[in-house]
């Protein structure tokens, strides 16, 4: 998400960065370029309107341009301002309520309703202890019951069951008195929804409403739809009175203008974003971490709380040990490669480093294929534990065991130990915090 925006900000800082000192006339074409480059991410014109009105008289203030750092002044301006537009700071779920507290998803139609039903579900247990049981109110696309149904069994999560040919308000009913008989905490209702918003639907979203008297409605929104999904939000925001958005598919959207647009928009903050199709792919919305990513700075805070997701501390430190000393072995590499494969592959990872849009470029013009971190994976489990500690002793009928263990040719086997030898010395360099050297040309042949 953002990396196209993140893209046009990095270019126009680099040239303002490196300005020894900025005159009004420099300050302003670099504020006609962030407005293009906003408009261009899909940003809703009076949003990037009012940006630039923001940041304007700060970015031409005297306190900048005499600076010995403006360029460096000028991004924290943008950053400040960037912020505010995306909400300050983050919007935690309202749970304050008597159980069963009610939660009621809205949308149109595909917006992917149903799968953030589900991870909201998992979320909620995971970090809050809560036990939801998830209600299907569509009655009207073929099998989305069904679709819930599946969802809450293949993931240990509570769904109401089935009453063919019962209409919403009595599914809602039966709801309400199901979980006060059986305990539970959070009833997720999953509202039908439309190809495009109408009458009848807003009028149903508001009966149940009425009845379920939910503490939170969240629309749950398409950010690949862009200004429509801004448009959409508006709408809603009108009939039902949002508290909460959710954007669906963020890790689809090169351009993030609906994340920029969506809350000024609306006034109603945005509390979650679906960044992938697994079940815990759900994050909640950091305004300051997301404005760090637009700007290329990086969100070393999430991903070091996705880490730490799996990994314990102990075995983070020494992790960070053993690379700053120079004993990264084959195990280390094996619980990154894992780590890795959690957080989205290396594309995951690298979008939330800072300053690597130079690496993901070459990445991008090596082709190389992230399906390599599973043969990677397998060839170091047919290991033993003595080779994944010094690779070095890897001779000529060790790699033809591990290569017929593995499944992988002698040669992918080779590839792997120079990338390992090249890798190790890498992030040597990246934990001494020098990721803007890129990737030498030889790990990157080494990867494809």
């Amino acid at each position: 998400m953002f990396e196209n925006l993140t893209n046009k900000f990095e270019e126009i800082f680099s040239s303002l960065k490196k300005a020894p000192s900025l005159n009004e006339a420099q300050v302003d074409d670099g504020l006609r370029k962030i407005r293009q480059a906003l408009l261009e991410a899909d940003v809703a014109l009076p949003v990037a309107k009012e940006l630039i009105k923001k940041i304007k008289p700060k970015a031409i203030g005297q306190e900048i341009i005499r600076s010995t750092t403006p360029g460096q002044m000028i991004v924290k301006v943008v950053f400040d301002e960037i912020v505010k537009i995306l909400g300050d700071t983050k919007s935690e779920l309202n749970l304050n309520a008597v159980p069963p507290v009610c939660l009621m998803l809205v949308g149109l139609q595909g917006s992917g309703k149903t799968t953030t039903a589900a991870k909201l579900a998992k979320y909620l247990e995971k970090n809050n202890k809560k036990k939801s049981l998830m209600v299907s109110l569509d009655v009207y696309r073929p099998a989305a019951q069904e679709q819930l149904s599946i969802l809450g069994e293949k993931n240990l999560i509570q769904t109401l069951p089935i009453v063919k040919d019962q209409l919403p308000l009595d599914i809602t009913k039966r709801a309400l008195n199901a979980a006060s008989l059986s305990g539970t905490d959070i009833i997720i209702f999953d509202t039908a929804g439309r190809t495009q918003i109408d009458l009848s639907m807003m009028n149903e979203i508001k009966e149940i409403k009425s009845l379920a008297n939910p503490i939170e409605t969240i629309l749950v929104a398409d950010s690949l739809t862009g200004q429509v999904a801004v448009n959409v939000a508006q709408e809603f925001k009108k009939a039902v009175d949002l508290t909460g958005i959710i954007l669906s598919r963020v890790d689809g959207d090169g351009r993030g203008g609906a994340a920029l647009s969506m809350k000024f928009s609306t006034n109603t903050p945005i509390k979650f974003m679906g960044v992938g199709e697994k079940i815990e792919q759900l994050d909640v919305f950091h305004p300051d971490r997301i404005a760090n990513r637009i700007l290329g700075m990086g969100d070393v805070v999430s991903l070091v709380e996705k880490a730490t997701q799996d990994l314990d501390e102990e075995k983070i430190k020494k992790t960070e040990e053993n690379l700053k000393s120079g004993s990264f072995s084959m195990e280390d590499y094996l619980s990154q490669l894992r780590q890795m494969k959690k957080m989205g592959g290396m594309e995951g990872v690298l979008s939330m480093l800072p300053g690597v849009s130079k690496i993901k470029k070459q990445m991008d013009n090596a082709n190389i294929d992230e399906s390599i971190i599973k043969v990677n994976e397998a060839i170091i489990l047919s290991m033993t534990k003595e080779e994944r500690q010094n690779p070095k002793i890897i001779n000529s009928s060790r790699k033809k065991r591990i290569s017929g263990g593995s499944g992988a040719d002698t040669a992918t086997v080779n590839k792997l130990l120079k990338q390992f030898k090249m890798m190790t010395n890498m992030m040597k360099k990246m934990s001494k915090g020098d990721p803007k050297q890129g990737i030498p040309p030889e790990i990157l042949n080494q990867l494809k």
